[in-house]
């Protein structure tokens, strides 16, 4: 019975897998959250991008206004989805447009319309059952008209 006792005490002094077994029960922990910070990046990178884009639709449609060419609505979303598919953005299919009028424009004497841009994030974690968020970004965009 000794034997047994002194093998006991041998394996419960024995410390050499310690690090090992703190590593198994961290490491996934680690990871998750290495992924969750590359997640909010790429959606900060995707809301600047939406919101490059939007100025460039916006500059792209008050040139056109001024050259005496007027865009409807549907152009305009069409414009803009070509933009955000193209380089640099390279937005993928998931990118919504929404392109109104402003029901009452905030300076007189201009044709103000709401350019709205949604974009679903891919998400990194759709293996665990994350799915991709939505971020949504609106701005006026002013014409002379």
């Amino acid at each position: 019975m000794s034997r047994v006792r002194a093998a006991i005490r041998r394996f419960w002094a024995n410390r050499g897998g310690s690090a090992s077994i703190e590593f198994a029960v961290v490491a996934p922990t680690l990871v998750l959250m290495l992924a969750a910070v590359i997640q909010v990046g790429l959606a900060l990178q995707n809301y600047n991008a939406m919101r490059n884009i939007s100025a460039d639709v916006a500059r792209y449609a008050m040139v056109q206004y001024a050259t005496g060419n007027k865009l409807t609505d549907t152009q305009l979303g069409s414009y803009t989805r070509s933009v955000a598919s193209g380089a640099p953005y390279l937005l993928t299919s998931t990118t919504n447009v929404i392109v109104a009028d402003a029901a009452t424009p905030q300076i007189a004497g201009v044709k103000e319309k709401t350019l709205t841009i949604q974009y679903t994030i891919p998400s990194l974690l759709s293996a665990l059952g994350f799915d991709g968020f939505t971020i949504t970004y609106s701005r006026p965009v002013f014409l002379v008209t």
